[in-house]
């Protein structure tokens, strides 16, 4: 079977949404990706046979993002383009489904990625409001027309927030930062515990600020575009454990532990890979960054989604033939600190491996010192539709860096999953 690698990627920089890059749209943002990871990956646009984009807030003028970006970026148009969605993990989806069309012999050189541009989430109007407008849009004459525009009362310009509908899982009633609270309750995880580990994301991330820049391309900012972000907005240098320790819990406001200094922030972003068949890399004489090696989703409880990575890591060990002790580096997404935090407890508990995996032992310990090194999600921001390939990007730079021989990146996925990829060295 062809022996699909990563040999080249991008990023824009991530900017909080309603900041730097709110005027930037999903396609501005997946454009300036894919041309950086083309540019760097010494392929020809002919050499791409399909592309496919992770991406969950679907824009209304461009329901496929994926080809919208792709022709914009300049790739052929005989190059077919499909847009995944798998939540939060949707950029992984994307670069697990390249790596199988690769690995099948499908194709010889995919574009895979993500794009969210979270800013720019539509506003929801009521039922109510949209019945009017479309009696307004049938009426035969000025008199009806007027007529449908008079029952219009001031409720009907109250919208409900488009993002704030999305982050609220309609299987268990709860938003993602409830989910995050009946974690941190049922794995008894401090307030100080997760705002320790957010203290840390966001110290690493300001430390590895020349090494992130290495993995992104500088975007010029509309609307005259003569000004450009070049980093990450969110990581703070100052960041301490006092100005944490003032925040207040945001989603259980009486007794939670949860609050916008431990949880990622809402963000916007996009990153794109290319995956190609190594014999392909070969002969164009490139080196790639790393194998995919192998991939792995699972299924749990809505309710506790933040688990996520628990079930889908020792699925994909096990597919891989490896054991946690195997792995070098691990990408975990920061969705919360509690989050993380219970991932860590939970793949180091024997109880919970052989009562809700199956397993005669526990999957392993996550060493801190090998784990996120670079930051995470709660410096550096979590656009969910990029996030995925974001983070196997990170872990392959970071590889390359080091001469890592496995690496590991993971995260949790609203409506309960998880997914997980394992890179090698190539």
């Amino acid at each position: 079977m062809p022996n699909p690698v990563l040999i080249a990627g991008a990023r824009t920089p991530f900017a909080k949404a309603a900041g730097a890059l709110r005027r930037m749209t999903a396609r501005d943002l997946g454009v300036a990706a894919v041309r950086e990871a083309m540019a760097r990956s010494g392929l020809l646009p002919s050499d791409i046979d399909s592309v496919i984009l992770g991406n969950v807030g679907s824009p209304a003028d461009s329901s496929n993002i994926a080809r919208v970006v792709a022709v914009a970026a300049g790739l052929p148009s005989s190059v077919d383009a499909v847009s995944v969605n798998r939540n939060c993990a949707s950029g992984m989806e994307a670069i697990v489904s390249a790596a199988r069309m690769v690995a099948a012999g499908e194709a010889r050189a995919v574009v895979a990625g993500g794009v969210e541009s979270m800013s720019n989430v539509p506003l929801l109007y009521p039922e109510s409001f949209k019945d009017i407008l479309f009696a307004a849009a049938r009426s035969k004459s000025a008199l009806q027309k007027l007529a449908a525009f008079a029952r219009l009362r001031p409720r009907h310009f109250k919208p409900i927030i488009g993002l704030e509908a999305g982050l609220n899982d309609p299987l268990c009633g709860l938003n993602m930062g409830q989910t995050g609270e009946v974690l941190a309750a049922e794995f008894g995880i401090s307030r100080q515990k997760q705002d320790a580990l957010a203290l840390e994301s966001h110290r690493r991330a300001t430390s590895a600020a020349a090494k992130l820049r290495e993995e992104m391309t500088p975007v010029f900012l509309p609307p005259d575009w003569g000004r450009s972000l070049h980093e990450d907005v969110g990581p703070r240098a100052q960041q301490t454990m006092e100005a944490l320790a003032k925040l207040k819990p945001f989603f259980d406001r009486r007794s939670g532990t949860i609050t916008p200094g431990n949880s990622s922030p809402i963000t916007d972003g996009a990153a794109a890979v290319v995956i190609a068949d190594a014999e392909t890399a070969r002969a164009a004489g490139i080196a790639p960054l790393a194998r995919v090696k192998g991939w792995a989703a699972a299924g749990l409880s809505p309710r506790r989604m933040g688990l996520g990575p628990a079930y889908a890591v020792p699925r994909a060990l096990a597919r891989t033939g490896l054991t946690l002790r195997d792995i070098d580096l691990i990408e975990i997404n920061e969705a919360f600190a509690a989050q993380v935090l219970a991932c860590v407890a939970a793949m180091a508990s024997e109880r919970f491996a052989r009562e809700e995996l199956g397993l005669q032992a526990a999957v392993g310990e996550i060493d801190p010192e090998r784990t996120n090194v670079n930051g995470g999600a709660i410096a550096l921001g979590h656009p969910v539709g990029a996030s995925g390939a974001r983070l196997t990007l990170t872990l392959a730079h970071e590889m390359k860096r080091r001469g890592s021989a496995l690496g590991l990146a993971t995260l949790c996925i609203g409506g309960g999953q998880g997914q997980a990829i394992i890179l090698e060295a190539a």
